[in-house]
């Protein structure tokens, strides 16, 4: 193992939203920051993710006269999440986040000209506090990386692309002293320094770590491929412990093409009612409907399937809402959906009468029955027993068909415990000394809670990321 020069004042493991903004931070008040990452380029789960921001206060909002604050993102943070969030965490991020959206916009963030907005996708926001780049997480990437770029250029940032962290080092008093990491070669190394930031995004790519923290498969290829919990395990290893378990998410559901793990992506449902609203059912394994499909509270409906068997349900509808219901799979018409069931494709179902149908795509068939004579009762006489407003056309005209949809989680919801300052915390609540930790590994359950708050997993990254560059972690003045 070779020896990579010492002391390092800070080294930063991984090259995230929140890996690059403290070394972006830290390198403006010490002059030995190493930043290392596993992949061979920087940018983390800002390769496959939106990038959504959300900040209270922001100079945009005031231009374009949004009155808001950071206790009422506070509050609506609260609220969505039902009281579920790391109400330290939370207080640390919104009141700070509206100095890293400034920051962001003075750097170049190329924020798309339609935000801020209340929601989209997501449970809403009392107020417009939620944006996003043009190019989603790309418009991040092209703020963030070539700032690195200049400050490795200028002597500040030595950078380690392609080096897997393998272990952290302690001195005899337990305080972490360094990384030991694999480059792309094999060749190992060792890096010292008084401070050591953990980095490393969450655990959603590995199918193992993912079925331990969450007591469900990995069902899709969505993360990004380095989101292996590697950051999990080094924390572990000096003392650290994971919280989270009980804020376990799911999204409400992906058409998948095959069984797990990592499969690949059919298209995306449009189950949005304000955009679209239903002319399907969606039943369960039982073959009941479990949620009314106009339902507008996405929340209601993601905790409505996470109670579902494996949580998945099945999309059904019949020839004739085919043929003239707006199409409900983005980029897809109806001809091209019909051609989805001609292909043999795993999870598209296709039959003349509703036993069949049931029986192929795996769904108890005396509860189908049911369900759909209860739908049709409803579009029949207005009153729907689960109270659902739009019923536009009965389920009547085969053939008839279904769709399997899989519920599944995209962010890591367990994490490293860390105190207010972001140190990581052993179980009695003390800190190791010299370790840090920020970014998804605190786990999206910290700072969304049982719920997807807009904006909650980007912006408290790269605020976090901020904070502990720019003051929290004890650095040496640069010379």
């Amino acid at each position: 193992m070779t020896s990579g020069a010492a002391p390092w004042d800070l080294i930063i493991v991984g090259g995230g939203a929140a890996g690059m903004a403290a070394a972006i931070f830290s390198a403006e008040r010490a002059s030995r920051v190493l930043l290392i990452d596993h992949a061979d380029v920087l940018g983390g789960t800002l390769w496959v993710a939106n990038g959504q921001l959300s900040a209270a206060g922001t100079r945009l909002q005031r231009d374009k006269g949004i009155e808001d604050d950071a206790q009422a993102h506070f509050d609506d943070v609260m609220r969505l999440s039902r009281g579920t969030v790391n109400k330290a965490l939370v207080r640390l991020a919104v009141w700070n986040a509206a100095e890293t959206f400034d920051w962001l916009m003075e750097q170049g963030f190329d924020v798309d000209p339609a935000c801020p907005v209340d929601g989209v996708g997501h449970e809403p926001y009392s107020r417009a506090r939620y944006y996003w780049g043009r190019n989603g997480g790309a418009s991040l990437r092209d703020v963030m990386i070539p700032r690195i770029e200049q400050a490795v250029a200028d002597g500040r940032i030595s950078l380690r692309l392609g080096h897997e962290a393998l272990s952290l080092t302690t001195n005899p008093g337990g305080a972490v002293t360094g990384v030991a990491t694999r480059d792309a070669h094999g060749a190992e190394h060792h890096f010292e320094a008084a401070q050591t930031v953990l980095a490393t995004g969450g655990y959603s790519a590995s199918p193992d770590i993912y079925q331990a923290m969450n007591g469900v498969p990995l069902y899709t290829n969505l993360p990004y491929v380095y989101s292996q919990g590697v950051g999990h395990r080094l924390g572990c290893s000096v003392g650290g412990w994971l919280r989270g378990r009980e804020n376990f998410f799911i999204n409400f559901g992906f058409l998948l093409d095959g069984e797990g793990p990592r499969p690949g992506m059919v298209g995306r449902l449009n189950t949005y009612p304000q955009r679209r609203p239903p002319w399907e059912i969606y039943v369960n394994a039982h073959g009941d409907r479990f949620v009314r499909e106009d339902m507008e509270s996405v929340d209601a409906r993601e905790n409505a399937l996470l109670e579902q068997p494996e949580q998945r349900y099945w999309v059904v509808f019949d020839e004739r809402i085919l043929s003239e219901a707006p199409p409900f799979i983005a980029g897809f018409d109806a001809d091209e959906i019909r051609a989805l069931f001609e292909e043999d494709r795993p999870f598209f179902y296709k039959a003349d009468d509703l036993k069949t149908l049931a029986s192929a795509a795996g769904v108890d068939a005396h509860g189908l029955m049911r369900a759909v004579r209860g739908y049709n009762y409803g579009v029949h006489s207005g009153n729907d027993f689960l109270g659902r407003r739009h019923l536009p056309l009965p389920i009547a005209q085969g053939p008839f068909y279904a769709i399997r949809v899989q519920g599944a989680a995209v962010s890591s919801a367990v994490g490293l415990a860390v105190n207010d300052q972001l140190q990581v915390i052993r179980p009695d609540g003390s800190a190791i000394p010299g370790l840090w930790a920020v970014g998804e590994l605190l786990g999206a359950s910290q700072t969304m809670g049982r719920a997807v708050c807009g904006g909650m997993m980007a912006t408290p990254a790269l605020t976090f990321g901020r904070l502990l560059g720019q003051r929290l972690i004890p650095l040496t003045s640069r010379t």
